[in-house]
């Protein structure tokens, strides 16, 4: 009896149904499984381990790129890991966003180590990989038929920005993960996927009520930060038909009522209303109870069910190639003055390496210590003793970049303002060359909702490939 059939004896249709435990391995994987908290929730026997491999919160890069966000040493580690006690205990293993923008060529390097695993350690198992990439003409074709609306404050989307994408994915989600669960995957690694998608799932493949099934899904994919203190370390959500239960194997960390119903404000506009593909999760109504010092029961949350398929799809495009340069200052006079100096310094590097309409570059400046992570409205009571500027040249080559950069170096540290007490040595270097490659530059493009005309197209868009291993 493989995995999923033995999931679906255990929960058979006939009354009282038995509570199902879920293991939320870690918050994100490939950044670490804390070991000791995995290994206590192993020892609660849960029906089922799951994790969310994947974000756009690192930035675009990793879309635009196809590159993994995380090492291939931590990455290859936490799959080791999570496999291997799926297939001891013979229970379904559910990973979503797999190399963390879902993209295809991180799905097949995650499968890839999947499959190397399976051979090391000699598994057998009934492997699904699910795809996320989303065809361009089918984009287009919903742009023309006027079914695609922008998310927050991005432009809506034309036919150029789909064709000038590095890479766009569609968030699946719990549909796809349930064809594979269908056809007796007892690993399932999915492309770009909603966080909630791996472990909602399961409840949803057996038919427990989407509303609390949901409800914990969003809580529980993020492991431990729903606690106080809040941490990366395994989460086990038990489910029944009424509400659910929370507890973070780490002792350390407790789950108390307003630790988890904060958590409902986690990357949220409203905290009462949580839109996925398949409805809507409303927590308006849900009440938190304290089981103990440790441990949190939900219940109350309600699912509306859509009525039009429809899927959030994102996408990046590189924007050229990217060289930092670091420096700081701790010169009174020169803070003072940054911002007039930064303007000069700019204009003079814009005269001596000019902008070629046919290969534009863009320069900014963040000025750290000083409005460089927020815009502040109101001026500082009094300007801080040391500032740190990082200076970002995106151009068409690498070269180029550094070349701008290494202008405005020069001509930053020797550029004249009042009170200058020295003529070199208002500015300090931490490293040497200060000018450094970053890589190329991306930017989120597409971040849209795409609405689809059957809810059979999301077996086309998210296809999903069977094989034993």
């Amino acid at each position: 009896m493989n995995a999923v059939e033995k999931l679906t004896a255990a929960f058979a249709d006939v009354p009282p149904r038995p509570p199902l435990r879920i293991l939320s391995a870690t918050g994100q994987l490939g950044y670490g499984i804390i070991e000791a908290a995995f290994l206590a929730g192993l020892e609660r026997d849960p029906h089922v381990i799951a994790a969310d491999m994947g974000s756009i919160d690192p930035g675009p890069a990793y879309l635009g790129s196809g590159q993994m966000a995380t090492t291939p040493d931590i990455t290859r580690r936490d799959l080791r890991m999570a496999l291997i006690a799926a297939r001891q205990r013979n229970v379904p293993l559910l990973i979503g966003s797999a190399g963390t923008a879902g993209t295809a060529s991180q799905l097949n390097a995650v499968i890839e180590i999947v499959r190397d695993i399976a051979r090391q350690e000699n598994l057998s198992f009934r492997l699904a990989s699910i795809g996320a990439d989303m065809p361009v003409d089918r984009i287009v074709a919903a742009i023309e038929a006027n079914q695609v609306t922008p998310i927050g404050a991005i432009e809506p989307l034309s036919p150029g920005a789909v064709e000038n994408a590095d890479h766009i994915v569609g968030q699946m989600g719990c549909e796809a993960f349930q064809r594979a669960l269908t056809a007796g995957a007892e690993v399932i690694i999915a492309g770009r996927a909603c966080d909630t998608a791996p472990f909602a799932a399961v409840p949803a493949y057996l038919g427990f009520p989407m509303g609390p099934a949901m409800h914990m899904a969003k809580i529980i994919e993020c492991a431990s930060i729903c606690c106080v203190p809040g941490g990366r370390d395994a989460m086990l959500g038990t489910l029944d038909d009424d509400g659910f239960e929370l507890e973070s194997m780490n002792p350390a960390r407790r789950a108390t009522p307003a630790s988890v119903a904060a958590h409902s404000l986690y990357e949220q506009a409203d905290p009462f209303s949580v839109a996925e593909p398949e409805g809507v999760l409303h927590t308006d109504m849900a009440s938190y109870r304290a089981i103990d010092n440790r441990r949190v029961r939900v219940d109350g949350a309600e699912w509306v069910a859509a009525q039009r398929p429809s899927v959030k799809i994102e996408g990046a495009e590189r924007l050229g190639a990217r060289a930092v340069l670091l420096a700081a200052a701790a010169d009174a006079g020169f803070i003072q003055n940054v911002d007039a100096i930064l303007t000069a310094v700019e204009a003079t590097a814009r005269d001596i390496v000019p902008v070629d309409p046919a290969t534009p570059y863009q320069l900014h400046f963040r000025k750290y210590g000083l409005d460089g992570v927020v815009a502040w409205t109101a001026v500082a009571d009094h300007p801080p003793r040391e500032l740190f500027l990082l200076g970002e040249c995106v151009a068409s080559t690498a070269e180029q970049a550094r070349a701008v950069l290494g202008v405005v170096r020069q001509h930053l540290l020797h550029h004249g303002f009042d009170g200058r007490i020295s003529t070199g040595g208002n500015l300090a270097f931490p490293l040497t060359p200060p000018e450094l490659d970053a890589g190329s530059a991306y930017r989120f493009s597409i971040y849209h909702i795409m609405q689809l005309d059957h809810a059979t197209e999301l077996e086309t868009l998210f296809p999903v490939h069977i094989e034993d291993l």
